[in-house]
């Protein structure tokens, strides 16, 4: 199990105030993820090869094709808002 010290450690370095419950339940969610680490690193992985789905999987994307256009007032018809023909929006921090 990872100790206490540790915790600590990682967590000045991340920058995170942990107080003593936090300091406790990292310990065991830390203690945790190792384990789970050290048992992948048990497996005989040498003849499966590396992957990055877990099925094969080609480009999935739709060709990029032009189409017909939205008409204008179609796209604004459910618009919460508009303003001079377009989507009107709360401005940031608004």
């Amino acid at each position: 199990m990872i100790d206490e010290q540790t915790v600590r450690h990682v967590a000045r370095l991340a920058r995170l105030g942990l107080d003593e419950g936090e300091v406790a339940r990292m310990q065991a969610e830390l203690s945790g993820i190792l384990e789970h680490v050290e048992r992948i690193r048990a497996l005989e992985l040498d003849d499966v090869p590396p992957t990055t789905h877990v099925e094969s999987v080609a480009n999935v994307m739709r060709e990029d094709v032009p189409t017909e256009c939205l008409e204008h007032e179609l796209a604004l018809r459910e618009a919460p808002a508009t303003r001079e023909g377009g989507f009107l929006v709360r401005g940031i921090g608004a």
